[in-house]
């Protein structure tokens, strides 16, 4: 069978969302109860894995990974988050969620802030929205000129590749969700008194421009995608599948990325004599 990162990897080339179901199921789960004890086996890989990744950065390693979450609104950035992160010890975990520009961020590079959450060696970061904001949203509503959205593009690439090269492994998730399915997610916030807090009218003007969006989020993958700092498209409309796609890219970018326990500084028997004395054990 494909492996997930076969299976979601953005195509080369010109990328055409709309030849992505939403809806699809391509590998893995068939339903919700298969999904359940697949991420049952998957927290018990990622487990492990992070552990090894935070004893190692504690040892003088300098490996991280960043899991890039991007999506429309209600595609389930902190759903996933929830699910899947909460799968691993929250102490090795880094969550930095971008919303708009404050003052003194758009007083800086658009990569200012992000630099500022790149996760510590031995950490997994997640970033629930990123720099890909800024040819994103900046693209759609015009918030600056085309030719200094277009100028992004590289200056991302330039910015991954830096990563890369420092021992962050890079995973970028778009969640990917049809504008139905957005919509009843959308009046599920309407009819719930306690979901309310998270509608954005703004979210509305936002469908409108679906297309636009579409657009900017194929050019932006087709620009941004290489083996360094690989896109996937994760089908998105069922949340259950959506949590098994994204927890399956993490376990296998970790499986490569293979932490090591460090070795003890001490003698293990020496140690090991020492504490029977001292406790009385033989």
């Amino acid at each position: 069978m494909a492996t997930a990162r076969e299976t979601f990897r953005v195509p080369s080339g010109p990328v055409d969302l709309s030849a992505i179901d939403p809806r699809g199921r391509p590998i893995g789960p068939r339903d919700k109860a298969d999904a359940a004890l697949e991420m049952e086996n998957l927290g018990a890989r990622l487990d492990i894995r992070q552990e090894a990744l935070f004893a190692e950065g504690t040892s003088g390693g300098r490996r991280a990974v960043l899991l890039v979450l991007q999506g429309m609104d209600t595609s389930g950035k902190g759903g996933t988050i929830r699910n899947v992160l909460g799968l691993v010890n929250p102490q090795g975990v880094h969550i930095a969620s971008f919303k708009r520009p404050t003052e003194e961020e758009r007083a800086h590079d658009f990569l200012w802030r992000i630099r500022r959450h790149v996760p510590e060696p031995g950490r997994i970061g997640v970033f629930d929205r990123s720099h890909y904001e800024d040819v994103l949203v900046a693209r759609v509503e015009g918030l600056v000129p085309e030719e200094v959205w277009r100028a992004r593009y590289a200056a991302i690439a330039d910015f991954e590749r830096e990563l890369s090269g420092r021992g962050v492994t890079v995973l970028k998730c778009m969640l990917h969700i049809s504008p139905e399915e957005q919509a009843q997610r959308l009046l599920a916030r309407l009819d719930d008194p306690q979901k309310r807090w998270k509608y954005d009218p703004g979210d509305i003007d936002s469908r409108e421009e679906w297309p636009a969006y579409q657009e900017a989020y194929a050019a932006a993958m087709q620009h941004c995608d290489s083996d360094a700092a690989p896109w996937y498209v994760v089908p998105a409309d069922r949340k259950w599948y959506r949590n098994w796609a994204v927890a399956a890219l993490l376990a296998e970018t970790l499986d490569d990325v293979a932490p090591q326990f460090p070795p003890p500084g001490y003698d293990v028997d020496a140690e090991r004599a020492r504490l029977k004395r001292s406790s009385g054990i033989r």
